[in-house]
This record gives C-alpha cells, structure tokens and sequence, in this order.
C-alpha cells in the first residue's frame, strides 16, 4: 500500500518541481525547442481526465448517466480551430495565458467543493503551463520576425470573422503574457492566511 502511494507521489513531486523551474531560477531556459517539449508534455498530463475531472465528477455525484447526457461542450467558450490558426504566434500564446488566467479564477472560486490536494496539483499544473507560455512568448519577442516564421505555416484565412468572436475579446483582455501570480485569497478579519 504505502509503495503505491509512493509510486504516485514521487512523480507528481517531480512533476510540480519541473513545473516550478522557471519560478524558482527566475529566468527562462533559451531553447525554443525544449520549451516546446515541455509545453506538450503538460497538455498531455493535463488531458488526463483522471486528475481532476474524475474525482470531481464523483465527489459531486456527477456520474448518473442521465445527468452526463445534458453535460455538453460549449465551442464558443474558446475560439474554434481556424480561428486559432489565423492567429499569430504570440496572439496565441495570448490566448491561451489569458484563457489559463480564467482556469485558476474558475479553480479558486471551486475551492470548497474540490478535494484540496486536486485542487493543488491542478494549479500547480496550470501555473507551469502558464510560465512555460511566458518563456515562449519571451523567445519570440527576441526574434527577428516571428510573424513571417508563423505566416506560411499556417493555412490560409477564410474571408472574415465577427468582431465579438471569442478570440478576439481574449486578444482585447491581454496585451501581453505575464508569469501567473499567485492567487490572493481574501480571509476574514481576525484570521490570518492559510
């Protein structure tokens, strides 16, 4: 028993110290690719249902068949694939900071329904998913011409696109990407922070 929790303790610790990296040295590592590496590493980690959806899905009693039906996916709540594509290297990087950004207040308000331990490592998880952005979005502001890197890379546009699509307010909302701060948790008078 305690060599399985160890098992599962042991890489999560890794993981949260790789994740930290950039925090802890307080510079980025300078090499694009391996920033890359790391950034689809994470994705893959965090497409992992198993970490957080699941045990919430269960802590909440979720996971009637009749209540999974009405559960559906909402497209316009991050911009659709092509519209991802017209974008620019750094308004994408943009994009998803700012899209990470609205993860950790939507954690931070779910607080109290989710065990604290998921809740950790789902913020653990989404802040080094944030810093790893802020590193790329820093290598390429020190490119020559990032936009010309990205411009045939890219398919081309479909004719036009509605100026209140979701992108676009996400563009609006951040000018450039920044390293996440840690969350500020109000606490009542007379207590003091956790």
């Amino acid at each position: 028993m305690r060599a399985q929790r160890m098992q599962r303790t042991l890489p999560s610790l890794v993981l949260r110290l790789l994740f930290l990296c950039t925090v802890a040295t307080g510079k980025c590592s300078g090499k694009y690719h391996e920033l890359l590496l790391q950034l689809q590493r994470q994705a893959d980690l965090m497409q992992d249902t198993s970490t957080l959806v699941d045990p919430y899905i269960r802590f909440q009693g979720l996971e009637s068949p009749k209540l999974q039906e009405h559960c559906r996916e909402h497209p316009g709540d991050f911009p659709s694939e092509d519209a991802l594509w017209r974008l620019s290297r750094q308004d994408f990087l943009r994009t998803l900071n700012v899209t990470l950004g609205l993860v950790l207040r939507m954690l931070s308000a779910l607080q109290q329904d989710l065990p604290e331990a998921a809740q950790q490592q789902t913020e653990m998880n989404v802040r080094g998913f944030g810093n790893n952005i802020h590193c790329m979005a820093q290598l390429l502001r020190g490119s020559l011409d990032p936009e010309a890197a990205t411009a045939a890379a890219r398919p081309p546009a479909p004719s036009s696109e509605s100026s209140g699509s979701p992108h676009r307010a996400l563009q609006r909302g951040a000018r450039r990407t920044r390293p996440f701060l840690e969350v500020r948790r109000l606490s009542p008078r007379g207590q003091l922070p956790r």
